[in-house]
């Protein structure tokens, strides 16, 4: 799930997820500076990635 704020006419960006265990977690926050097209830079979807495969190994060992 991705949540997106805009304030003083910046846009920021939370991606978490809910789906493991009844746990939140907060994969990644982060303020999108591009001036043009709407879509999440490719590196913060990379790192995205990344750390929801690191929460569902942590879900999958019964760690919060």
């Amino acid at each position: 799930m991705e949540i997106v704020n805009s304030h003083r006419g910046d846009a920021f960006r939370t991606m978490y997820t809910v789906q493991l265990a009844g746990t939140v977690y907060v994969l990644h926050a982060f303020q999108k500076k591009s001036k043009t097209g709407r879509a999440t830079p490719k590196g913060e979807m990379e790192l995205v990635r990344q750390r929801l495969a690191q929460a569902t190994r942590i879900a999958k060992e019964g760690r919060p």
